[in-house]
């Protein structure tokens, strides 16, 4: 059993058991764990098995070493390393079933991490997780008129990380979304835009709603709606309004010259 103690005497030490080889067997964990940038990743750990467990040690897999995160020990109770302070919190507290939390996800916080159960005499009975971001804007939904008037083209844009999936979906089952194209950019963040267009047919002026779903990987589905009847009405009101200034300018124009040439 060796001590790894800190600098700081008010803050309890670090145990470890020194094993060679690490079960996985007995642990149970999420093997991914998913999270959007910016909010909260949920890790947990469970020993399915009964031992005498000393010290529940969280870690963060880097390159070229394995680095201590936060503990919870038989003895001295619970640390967060002053590196994640800021970052790990524990949710649940115990020597057979542990979790934290990570806040305020970023790039740097993918990667893998164990949670590792230091069992006497056992030695370290490990867990890993992974930790995957992804990153999902809102979508954006326009309808605008075709050449035909039974016919409407939607188009869907979200931009994600990694590459989000689009769904075109139409209220009415009697009508027809077809002509599907879809366009991707890589954009020079990381993330990337997708934009799905069709055509969608068989309308006749009835109140039809129009919508699109959005996700990343298999995160949270992200949906919005449009009207097909305020869509036109609003276009035919734009017509409408520019037809009548046109209309208006041409009666005044008229008027003008009437009483120009009238004055002669």
């Amino acid at each position: 059993l060796e001590s790894v103690t800190n600098h700081n005497s008010s803050s309890p030490p670090f145990f470890f058991l020194h094993t060679d080889v690490s079960l996985t067997y007995v642990v149970q964990t999420h093997q991914t764990v998913m999270a959007a940038v910016g909010e909260e990743a949920h890790f947990s750990c469970q020993l399915m098995d009964s031992k005498d467990v000393l010290q529940v040690t969280w870690q963060k897999i880097l390159p070229d070493h394995d680095k201590n995160m936060a503990s919870y020990n038989k003895y001295f109770g619970q640390r967060v390393n002053s590196d994640f302070r800021d970052k790990v919190k524990f949710k649940d507290v115990g020597l057979k079933n542990c979790s934290i939390v990570m806040r305020n996800i970023t790039e740097q916080d993918e990667g893998c991490y164990l949670c590792l159960f230091n069992c006497y005499p056992d030695g370290a009975l490990t867990g890993r997780t992974c930790l995957q971001i992804y990153e999902l804007h809102e979508p954006i939904l326009h309808v605008r008129e075709s050449n035909s008037p039974e016919e409407s083209v939607v188009s869907c844009s979200v931009t994600g990380r990694p590459a989000p999936t689009v769904t075109l979906t139409v209220s009415q089952q009697h009508l027809n979304l077809s002509h599907y194209h879809t366009v991707t950019v890589n954009n020079t963040d990381a993330t990337v835009t997708v934009t799905t267009t069709a055509v969608l047919s068989g309308f006749h002026g009835d109140s039809i709603q129009v919508g699109c779903a959005v996700r990343v990987l298999s995160g949270p589905q992200k949906e919005v709606f449009v009207m097909i009847p305020e869509v036109k009405a609003t276009n035919r009101s734009v017509l409408l309004t520019v037809f009548a200034a046109f209309g208006s300018l041409f009666i005044v124009l008229f008027i003008i010259r009437y009483d120009f040439y009238s004055s002669f």
